[in-house]
C-alpha cells in the first residue's frame, strides 16, 4: 500500500480508505486462528490393557519363539533368510517381555516381576544383535543365557518349568 497526495494505492490502483479496510479484513479473516485460549487440541493417550493371560503369552509367544530359535541354531545356518528369521524370533521374545510388563502380580512380587521381565527383554535383544552379526557360537551361548533368565523368573514365581536349550543342561541358576 502506497499513499500519494491523500489517496491510497493498492497494487497500483487508486482507492479509498474503505477499500483498504476491506482488504485488511479479508486478510485478517483468512489467517489461521487457534481456539482462543492458546491451547492445542488434547492428544489421544491410549490406555494399555492386558488382553491375553500370562500363560498364553508364555506358551504362544515366548516358548514358541524360543523353540523356533533352538531349531534354527541347532546347526550353523547357511542361508541369510534363516539368520533373519532367527533374529525376528529373538525380537518377538523381547517384545513378549514388554507385554509381560503389563501384567505384574497384583499383590506381592512386582519389583521382582519387573526386574525379571527387563532382564528377559535385555537378553533377547542382545541375542538378536548377535544373530545379526551371524556369530553362531556366541548366539548359542546367549540362547543358554536367555533360557537361564526364563528359568530364574519361573523359580521366582514357583512355575515348575525349566528352559534348557539344545537339550544341554544349562548352568545352574543363581
Amino acid at each position: 500500500m502506497i499513499q500519494r497526495k491523500g489517496r491510497l494505492f493498492f497494487f497500483g490502483q487508486a482507492g479509498s480508505l474503505s477499500y483498504g479496510i476491506v482488504f485488511l479484513a479479508i486478510v485478517f479473516l483468512a489467517l489461521p486462528r487457534g481456539n482462543g485460549q492458546g491451547k492445542t487440541a488434547p492428544k489421544i493417550t491410549p490406555k494399555l490393557e492386558p488382553i491375553a493371560d500370562t500363560k498364553l503369552l508364555m506358551e504362544g509367544l515366548a516358548h514358541a519363539n524360543f523353540r523356533g530359535l533352538e531349531r534354527n541354531l541347532t546347526t550353523k545356518p547357511t542361508e541369510d533368510q534363516t539368520w533373519v528369521f532367527a533374529r525376528g524370533q529373538a525380537l518377538l521374545i523381547a517384545e513378549t517381555a514388554n507385554l509381560l510388563m503389563l501384567r505384574p502380580p497384583k499383590t506381592v512380587g512386582q519389583d521382582t516381576w519387573f526386574a525379571r521381565t527387563m532382564d528377559l527383554r535385555a537378553k533377547a535383544t542382545r541375542l538378536a544383535r548377535t544373530i545379526t552379526s551371524k556369530n553362531f557360537e556366541q548366539s548359542r551361548r546367549e540362547m543358554i543365557d536367555l533360557g537361564n533368565s526364563c528359568t530364574k523368573c519361573h523359580q521366582s514365581f514357583r512355575v515348575p518349568v525349566v528352559i534348557e536349550p539344545f537339550g544341554e543342561a544349562a548352568p545352574k541358576v543363581e
